[in-house]
């Protein structure tokens, strides 16, 4: 089980939170073409190694938090509010 480290809360288990997809993602302006909402919804990278993810602390503080996480070893190594940069910009 992963252990997440909540910036608000302290380490907590990975079942008190749910996953929110990838947090590198920039979502389409309103105005944009169907093709690039298609792309934005349907297409997905699958990243092998470090990736920042967004994850929401439902049964803790409620909120949203970014994770960066190492997909191929599940390591986490840093979560920071959406508001803030990480701590450390290393990977």
């Amino acid at each position: 089980m992963l252990n997440i480290p909540c910036p608000y809360c302290g380490p907590r288990a990975q079942v008190e939170f749910t996953y929110g997809g990838d947090a590198t993602l920039r979502r389409p302006g309103a105005a944009a073409p169907e093709s690039e909402w298609a792309e934005f919804v349907y297409t997905r990278a699958n990243p092998c190694g470090v990736h920042e993810e967004w994850w929401h602390h439902a049964a803790g503080c409620r909120s949203w938090i970014r994770v960066r996480r190492d997909t191929l070893t599940h390591r986490i190594l840093g979560s920071a509010s959406p508001r803030f940069p990480f701590p450390d910009k290393a990977g």
